[in-house]
């Protein structure tokens, strides 16, 4: 054998070894099993998380079309079925089964224990209140300010 095979050997790959290859799926089969329950534990947060924004847009929709039409609109919550609307608007929106919803608010607008709304006005003001979302021991609170109509989530 010549000086110039032996070299071309040498800079030839190796590959991987058995040893090397054992490892490498032993490492991916742990993380195969420890990564998803992770995941999946995150998304119930993640999945009250979007539903606090979606009540938080229809509320500020509901505001839009009070100011943009010169009239009063309400939205309101259905808290036995899970389910709000804007009244005259739109679609109802129902929510998962394992959500709690709970509505302080002006007295005009909460007709009993299981339902209630708020209202805004023509000027962007409304009736005011709050509405929080739970689900386990996670919450998210939607704050409307009465003066100003102004929504704001609470993360």
């Amino acid at each position: 054998m010549s000086a110039r095979e032996t070299f071309a050997r040498a800079d030839r790959p190796r590959g991987f070894t058995l040893l090397e290859l054992l490892v490498a799926v032993a490492i991916t089969s742990l993380a195969v099993a420890v990564v998803p329950p992770f995941v999946a534990n995150s998304l119930p947060g993640a999945e009250l998380k979007t539903i606090t924004r979606e009540l938080a847009s229809a509320l500020k929709t509901a505001r839009s079309l009070a100011v943009t039409r010169n009239e009063s609109v309400s939205l309101r919550l259905d808290l036995d079925k899970n389910q709000y609307w804007i009244t005259g608007y739109g679609n109802t929106r129902q929510l998962p089964e394992d959500i709690d919803l709970v509505l302080y608010g002006a007295d005009s607008e909460i007709p009993n224990e299981v339902s209630g709304g708020i209202r805004f006005f023509s000027d962007g003001s409304s009736t005011g209140g709050r509405v929080t979302i739970v689900r386990d021991k996670r919450s998210y609170r939607i704050d409307v300010d009465w003066l100003l109509g102004r929504i704001v989530v609470d993360d």
